[in-house]
């Protein structure tokens, strides 16, 4: 069966932003080549007198994690322990490396030092306009062609073994720059489906696939996938074929076929479906198939099922496409991502639910919440001015409107004049608001304790009635600021007015 998800379904983008922000700490090896990416930028002004090529003036030199390092990292970043198991030489770049890494709070105990073999790196030279505007010109790659010896492999797998029980989920990263070889790849699958771990392959560039038989998931790109299967995975329909080949002959739970803009193909037992990502604008495609993955083995190890996985790795790697190089991406980039998305989707109006999670969101970030209630039934200048004074006072305002039913209680039966789809749309198109919810209430202190804002606003003809929530608001710290009012503006007052012109007419 093949199918296709289109990302329009509200509650899908809130579930999305409640796994992202609850991914928590997995135990994630990461098993593979560890490469040291080196970025060297200078201007490139000129050309040379001895040969028609750029010359380029060395204005800084970069270093970050590559390879395995870049996927290790990327996970530290969303909240992963990881442990590391590869290679390194006896040279200074496996001692920046290290230091990189360790930086980063990854585990590197398990990251073994040979002497006849250098550390992988990747040295790219990137020229600059005026400074800015950066491009590749060429990239020098240091590593050894040479097979690891029985010895280092042996280690290897003891490593593996000793720490194969406290791990969560296993990540094998092939860049068939020597680590995993044919047989240890086939060994750690062996004993990781033995000791009931979860371990996902990203392949190399080969036509030899069966180092990867009993992986948990196989994540090839569109190239890696044509490479194993022998023909081109140029469509849906070839992605589901090739990935229902891989997924028999290799005894695999599932196939991950990354599909470049398109997005990624998911093939299980039971199904196959198109997994789209939002168009964009691609800066650089380097280290987006090791983010893919990193997400990916994230959400899997939090227990994610697969197509929300996928989905929240399509998210990360468009994000890192926007950028230079293998860069981490955060969850907070995530979870902007996806708010934006049900934004754009939904628009302000929220149910209490998706309120409630996108202020968690605000709030992880430190932003400061305001809220503010009200009918808002006549808009006029008045509300204009108040919702101003709102903006000014926080980073994210949350406005609660009555809804009819208690908008009749408060007002009397001919109340509301604009019924409240009428009202929440027309307050939802305005810029100093971030967000529209509906209660039912006379009051809104319920909705107060749920959202738990750091101001509370309200006008300051509430200066003598008591405003609702300030006990509770500045029980734990936050502030009950009252806002000045435009003299002779209010619904009401409108509302009379209208009345009295039309029966003099």
């Amino acid at each position: 069966m093949v199918g296709c998800f289109f990302c329009t379904d509200a509650v899908m983008y809130e579930n999305l932003l409640k796994t992202v922000m609850n991914l928590g700490s997995p135990e994630v090896m990461v098993v593979g080549d560890f490469i040291l990416d080196v970025y060297i930028y200078g201007d490139a002004t000129k050309i040379s007198p001895e040969a028609p090529v750029p010359v380029l003036k060395v204005a800084q030199t970069e270093y970050r994690c590559g390879g395995a390092g870049s996927v290790a990292v990327n996970l530290t970043t969303f909240g992963a322990k990881v442990h590391c198991l590869g290679l390194i030489g006896d040279d200074r770049n496996g001692e920046i490396l290290r230091e990189k890494l360790v930086a980063a709070e990854v585990d590197i105990t398990g990251l073994l030092e040979v002497s006849d073999r250098p550390t992988i790196s990747k040295q790219r030279l990137v020229g600059l306009a005026q400074h800015l505007h950066r491009q590749q010109l060429m990239r020098v790659d240091h590593e050894s062609e040479k097979p690891i010896s029985d010895e280092v492999n042996k280690a290897i797998l003891r490593a593996y073994e000793e720490k194969l029980p406290q791990i969560d989920i296993v990540c094998l990263q092939d860049d068939n720059k020597g680590l995993p070889g044919d047989a240890l790849c086939r060994q750690m699958i062996r004993l990781a489906d033995r000791a009931g771990k979860t371990i996902l392959a990203d392949p190399s560039l080969t036509s030899d696939r069966s180092k990867y038989i009993g992986a948990t998931v196989l994540t090839p790109n569109r190239q890696e996938s044509s490479a194993m299967v022998g023909f081109g995975v140029t469509s849906v329909e070839t992605a589901d074929k090739a990935a229902d080949r891989l997924l028999r002959e290799l005894k695999l739970q599932t196939v991950v076929i990354t599909l470049d803009k398109e997005g990624a193909y998911l093939k299980t037992e039971n199904a196959g479906q198109l997994v789209p990502t939002r168009p964009r604008n691609v800066y650089d495609v380097t280290g987006a198939g090791d983010m893919v993955l990193a997400m990916l083995t994230m959400a899997l190890a939090a227990g994610c099922e697969y197509e929300t996985s996928v989905k929240l790795s399509n998210i990360a790697g468009g994000i890192e496409v926007g950028k230079f190089g293998a860069a981490t991406v955060t969850i907070e980039e995530i979870a902007d991502e996806i708010a934006n998305l049900n934004r754009d989707a939904t628009g302000k109006v929220r149910s209490l639910d998706s309120l409630l999670c996108e202020v968690e969101r605000h709030r992880r970030q430190k932003r400061t919440i305001l809220f503010t209630n009200g009918c808002f039934d006549v808009l006029h200048r008045g509300h204009l001015e108040y919702l101003r004074f709102c903006r000014r006072h926080g980073d994210v305002v949350v406005l609660g409107m009555n809804s009819d039913r208690s908008v009749k209680t408060i007002k009397g039966p001919t109340r509301p004049i604009n019924n409240q789809n009428d009202r929440s749309a027309l307050l939802a198109a305005m810029e100093m608001i971030d967000y529209v919810t509906i209660f039912e209430e006379p009051d809104p202190m319920n909705l107060i304790k749920k959202v738990r804002p750091d101001v509370l606003v309200k006008g300051e003809d509430w200066a003598t009635k008591g405003v609702v929530g300030r006990e509770f608001v500045e029980s734990y710290g936050g502030k009950v600021i009252l806002a000045p009012l435009v003299e002779g503006r209010s619904s009401t007052l409108t509302i009379e007015k209208m009345k009295s012109e039309a029966n003099s007419a």
